[in-house]
Order: structure tokens, then sequence, then C-alpha cells
């Protein structure tokens, strides 16, 4: 879930140029929905404020950029994430180190 939101968010910013919350929340919805899960609205939260970390600062801390050209790539024809993209296997990394770091959500 956490790679879909970051590169949800990433993909917006690159499309927006702007970091959008409310993004991060319907991406959030539409996981969930998607894969039946429910998740308390706390960790919902912090899950949302991680994915806006990494895709602001983690991200490019290690030389990844989403780029208009790259969204479409991203993301399957139902909108669900693209695993066989370079760019979302990267992502995917950083998501996993970041979990790695802090404590369970």
């Amino acid at each position: 879930m956490l790679c879909f939101l970051v590169a949800t968010v990433a993909a917006s910013y690159s499309l927006t140029s702007e970091w959008r919350v409310d993004h991060v929340v319907e991406s959030c919805r539409i996981w969930l929905a998607r894969n039946r899960i429910a998740m308390p609205w706390l960790e919902r939260v912090k899950l949302g404020q991680l994915a806006l970390r990494i895709a602001r600062r983690d991200l490019r801390a290690v030389g990844i950029a989403v780029r208009q050209s790259n969204v479409q790539s991203m993301f399957t024809n139902e909108m669900g994430i693209n695993s066989a993209s370079t760019l979302v296997q990267r992502i995917s990394a950083v998501c996993e180190a970041a979990l790695r770091e802090r404590p369970a959500i």
C-alpha cells in the first residue's frame, strides 16, 4: 500500500506541481477498497504522512524523479501499481527501507 501511495502522490505532483493531501487520502481509500482491507483511521493518517515524506524528500535523496512522461508506465490500465516498471521497483525499495527504519504503523 505504501508504494501505491508514494507512486500516486509523486505522479500527482509531477502532473500538478502541488503536494495534494486529498490525493493521498483518496488513493488510500481506493487501495483499501480494492483490496478489501479495513484499517483504523490513525494508521491511515500515519501511512499517508509517511507516503508524503517519502515522495517529497526520500525519493529525491536517492535520485528518483517522477516525470510526467513516467506516470502512465507506473500504473496498470486498472490504475493498480505496475510492478514491472523499473521506476516503481525503485520506489518500492525506498518504501521498504522506510518501513524498516520506523516502528510498525
